[in-house]
């Protein structure tokens, strides 16, 4: 099992809900957090179930390196907050939003600064979280993931600016713009 890439169908359906924790289910979870700390270049901090080709209510988040990676089984999220808008400084990859499943594009989104979540997390059990800043976005990112959204649509919607990024003779990334 790997990331699947666009224009993948199953990156543009709406998710099942998990009817049942299952041992399939946990072992999808287990991948999927193998999956997320592999990731280099760039490195992820959220996947989503669609992302390994799993049509499921499903994703996981790891803000930083030595964040426990958080389990999210079908979640609701409430925007707690207005839209912020994202801060470009001369298009470094942390302020810019990128995907797995969308090698080298990346693109400027206002997401909200706080959202409230319901979901079950790996064991079953109930929660109602507040999350903030970069977490709260990262959730968003992913909740959209499971609503067959892809970040540059929400771009396109804000009337953004998407990027292309490529390595310079330094190995060091490069961004273009992307007029669609």
């Amino acid at each position: 099992m790997e990331i699947v890439k666009a224009p993948n169908p199953v990156l543009s359906q709406q998710a099942k809900p998990v009817t049942n924790i299952t041992k399939q289910i946990l072992d999808l979870i287990a991948h999927m957090k193998r999956l997320l700390r592999e990731a280099k270049d760039p490195e992820g901090v959220g996947l989503a179930a669609p992302q390994v080709g799993k049509s499921l209510q499903l994703f996981i988040m790891q803000p930083t390196i030595t964040a426990p990676v958080s389990v999210f089984i079908n979640p609701q999220v409430q925007i707690e907050a207005p839209l912020i808008e994202p801060t470009e400084k001369k298009h470094k990859q942390e302020q810019l939003e990128g995907c797995l499943s969308l090698q080298n594009i990346w693109g400027t989104v206002q997401r909200s600064s706080k959202v409230t979540v319901d979901y079950l997390d790996e064991t079953g059990k109930k929660q109602h979280k507040i999350f903030t800043k970069f977490p709260a976005v990262i959730i968003q990112h992913e909740y959209d993931h499971l609503n067959g959204i892809l970040f540059p649509k929400r771009v396109l919607e804000q009337k953004g600016k998407l990027y292309k990024s490529k390595k310079d003779k330094k190995g060091k990334d490069v961004f273009e713009e992307l007029h669609v």
